[in-house]
């Protein structure tokens, strides 16, 4: 076991069954998601994970700097949905493709087994897709900020939501900046990936959090965001906080 895969499962011990859903793990190459839905769909899951992962990975075979730029990719009308779906959301983040793949394959598979289960949450790295029948609060990990734990995002039954994190001071993923948590909401959970990223880029000190606050709240599509770093916390919009 590599020290990348230590830290994963590490930083993914909040992953508890709940009662009254089926709770799973599906772990494919460097894919590992926890699903709660209605009914039992893993096989529905993991196939249709295999398709995504196989058409990310092809396009990538033929575009090898795709998984490595860190600049908008230009548009391709004819590569796969999630590959389109990655791009779109990198270039209104200003962001490359790769940081919406997360978000991507939880939204897309997502809208695949919503149909069957009308309460549904995709976990993906700490990438969200939630879709719930009855409001229900996501915890922000914010490593070593008082906040950590202390305060949650309450998630209202009106729709499917994509609520992603990224983070320069937890997990093994690249970050430009020193944010503890940057939490995007928004319908499109690429679309707050590739955000979420961003945010977390910009913010290196907590003179940062206010321009970068403004930085989301200009984006289309982005309904809510929540900034951390140390002691300090910026939020904008359609953001419920609750104390825990």
């Amino acid at each position: 076991m590599t020290d990348q895969h230590r830290r994963t499962d590490v930083y993914r011990f909040y992953r508890r069954a709940r009662p009254g859903l089926h709770s799973f793990r599906i772990t494919i190459g460097e894919s590992d998601l926890w699903i709660e839905a209605t009914n039992d769909c893993r096989t529905t899951a993991e196939e249709h994970l295999k398709t995504l992962r196989r058409q990310l990975k092809e396009y990538i075979y033929q575009h090898p700097q795709f998984l490595t730029t860190l600049t908008p990719w230009e548009e391709d009308p004819g590569a796969p949905e999630v590959v389109r779906r990655m791009i779109a959301a990198g270039k209104c983040a200003g962001v490359g493709p790769m940081a919406a793949v997360a978000g991507a394959i939880a939204g897309l598979l997502g809208e695949e087994l919503l149909p069957a289960n009308p309460e549904l949450l995709i976990e993906n790295g700490g990438d969200l897709f939630l879709h719930v029948k009855q409001p229900r609060t996501v915890a922000i990990y914010a490593g070593n900020s008082p906040f950590s734990w202390k305060t949650g995002i309450k998630i209202q039954p009106s729709q499917a939501w994509g609520l992603c994190t990224s983070s320069g001071t937890v997990g093994p993923s690249y970050s430009e900046g020193k944010a503890d948590a940057a939490v995007i909401l928004a319908p499109d959970p690429a679309l707050a990936d590739a955000v979420a990223t961003a945010c977390a880029n910009r913010i290196k000190t907590a003179a940062d959090l206010a321009s970068t606050i403004e930085f989301a709240a200009q984006i289309a599509g982005v309904t809510g965001a929540v900034l951390i770093i140390g002691e300090k916390m910026a939020v904008w919009g359609g953001i419920e906080l609750v104390k825990l």
